[in-house]
């Protein structure tokens, strides 16, 4: 290819793979592709809902009182199910062991446990549980 000849004007100069130039018709060459288009998603998490906050302020209680409620309020919700928790485990023991009494007493005694094993079950019925 001679770089002092004019390239006619139905044709374009193109680079081959190997590095040499040449004429080609564009409307025969195939389709440029554009390298695909990098997405980056940044995904948030929504921020806390500080209406009560807001009515706090608008009311004129200060803003010491409303960043206590911010700070300790989640603390709060925390210690209460964590006493909740120790409090459904302790009931769950204590039925367990109430059970273990009752079944004890009637398999080890005679009229005297069965009875008292009545009896229990008759004061359970009575209290409603």
């Amino acid at each position: 290819m001679n770089p002092d000849l004019p390239v006619p004007r139905s044709l374009t100069v193109i680079q081959l793979p190997d590095g040499t130039y040449t004429y080609a018709d564009p409307h025969s060459l195939p389709a440029q592709q554009a390298p695909p288009q990098q997405i980056v998603q940044h995904i948030h998490h929504a921020p806390p809902d500080r209406t009560v906050q807001r009515l706090a302020l608008g009311s004129g209680v200060g803003a010491g009182t409303v960043a206590a409620g911010v700070y300790f309020g989640p603390l709060l919700v925390g210690v209460l199910t964590a006493i909740a928790a120790n409090l459904a485990l302790l009931a769950l023991a204590a039925t367990a062991c109430a059970w273990g009494v009752v079944t004890v007493v009637k398999s080890v005694g005679g009229s005297e446990g069965k009875g008292a094993g009545r009896a229990l079950q008759r004061r359970n019925k009575g209290r409603g549980a």
